[in-house]
């Protein structure tokens, strides 16, 4: 079983002091809530990130087709949401992308915003979506584009890490689990309840709230189809 804490650690002390460490969350963001951002912080503290880059996704198709919001109304909401983190950014570049996105794609475009060999990058999700990574497309090639941080979620405590024992040595390596405060809100959720006609309010941030509501966002069948990558 690996150790929370000694990972981060090892992830910490490996990277050479001139290094910039930054964070890297994709994600949907069908809104965007609290619960990202606090993994967004965590990592940033824990890991001592530069920044954390947010990237909602744009037309993407690893998995079965789902409909979600639009990009702009989803890069939006985001951009409402990190404001006033001045260590939190918001990336176009999936959302921009005429064509089909996958992480390795965009990791390996992002290189080219920094000097090589001056950027470690660190791709923050939840332990549950790194359980289905053996999945994802290019998915040996990862390890040497990032370091993987597994966040807690929600039903996957320390035990919910058993998995990475399946998984190769060299991508087991790259993983660090990262154990933060259990916030049980999700998007789905999130999207029910406005469609329920109940109330948001402290599961996303006022301003996200605001934006749906002025917007009518999961009202109506205003959504188009995407998919997960």
């Amino acid at each position: 079983m690996l150790s929370s804490n000694s990972s981060q650690k090892r992830h910490t002390d490996k990277t050479d002091k001139s290094t910039r460490k930054i964070g890297v969350m994709g994600g949907t963001f069908d809104p965007i809530h609290h619960g990202h951002l606090v993994a967004a912080e965590e990592a940033l503290f824990a890991l001592g990130l530069e920044r954390v880059i947010f990237i909602p996704t744009g037309d993407s198709f690893h998995k079965a087709q789902h409909k979600v919001s639009s990009p702009e109304d989803r890069y939006m909401m985001t951009s409402l949401a990190t404001l006033e983190n001045d260590r939190f950014r918001v990336s176009r570049i999936e959302i921009d992308r005429h064509e089909p996105s996958y992480t390795v794609d965009t990791l390996r475009e992002m290189r080219h915003w920094f000097p090589t060999g001056e950027v470690s990058f660190y791709f923050i999700t939840g332990v549950d979506a790194v359980s289905t990574m053996m999945s994802w497309h290019e998915h040996d090639s990862l390890p040497g584009l990032c370091s993987i941080v597994a966040v807690t979620r929600p039903g996957y405590g320390k035990e919910g890490f058993e998995f990475l024992k399946s998984f190769p040595d060299s991508f087991r390596k790259s993983v660090v689990p990262l154990t933060i405060p259990s916030l049980s809100i999700s998007s789905t959720e999130i999207r029910k309840r406005v469609k329920e006609g109940k109330n948001i309010r402290y599961l996303v941030p006022p301003l996200v709230e605001q934006y749906i509501r002025k917007k009518g966002l999961y009202r109506e069948a205003r959504l188009e189809k995407t998919s997960k990558r």
